[in-house]
């Protein structure tokens, strides 16, 4: 990735410093770069020790450690800027310490964590929708209550007042906050369901530096 990061800077030099070379054919080249650099499906992660992976407030083994949130955190911001959906995730280790055996636990941990944690966000996006959806169905049924109170009692008497002040404003609160559920709070959700279903299916892979 750095050499072509290299070979990317020495050709925008010699455009730069062409004088035929106008601003747009720079501005395009670099546009193309820029393209280039996401559609590639390689993460490169830098760390000094394994333990930089996981948390360091866990101190249970490997298979059972809780990740690191700024592993999580890098991992989550790189994989922004990437458009591919097959990922390839390198995690780059001094020479001298790297440990194949130990390498392959910590992958499986990763995977691991990403199928628990996509599932995980998964059933919070769908339960947040069905409690939007049952909230939007007691809503209308109130709002229909009330409107059944007014078409039977055509003179008005206390009761029935009380009543469609009781239901109507409760109909359209429950209405309304169904679906901020449905369309806001569901939609907060995606980022992360997205997240984990892409590094579900990326490749995870160690070399050195």
């Amino acid at each position: 990735m750095a050499k072509k990061e290299s070979e990317s800077n020495s050709e925008l030099k010699k455009l730069a410093w062409h004088k035929d070379i106008s601003k747009e054919e720079i501005k395009t080249f670099i546009e193309k770069e820029k393209q280039s650099f996401t559609k590639m499906p390689e993460i490169s992660i830098m760390i000094s020790s394994y333990n930089d992976i996981f948390s360091s407030f866990d101190p249970r083994p490997t298979p059972q450690r809780a990740l690191s949130d700024d592993f999580l955190i890098e991992l989550k911001k790189a994989s922004q800027v990437k458009d591919s959906d097959d990922l390839e995730i390198k995690i780059l280790a001094p020479a001298k310490i790297r440990n194949v055996p130990e390498e392959n636990i910590i992958k499986k941990r990763l995977k691991e964590h990403f199928i628990k944690h996509e599932e995980i966000e998964k059933k919070e996006k769908y339960s947040i929708i069905r409690n939007g959806i049952i909230s939007v169905f007691f809503g209308v049924v109130l709002m229909f209550l009330a409107t059944l109170v007014l078409f039977k009692f055509t003179d008005a008497t206390i009761w029935s007042s009380f009543l469609v002040i009781l239901l109507e404003p409760a109909g359209w609160f429950l209405f309304w906050e169904g679906l901020s559920q449905i369309i806001f709070d569901a939609k907060k959700k995606h980022p992360n369901v997205q997240f984990y279903k892409r590094m579900t299916k990326s490749k995870i892979s160690f070399d050195s530096y």
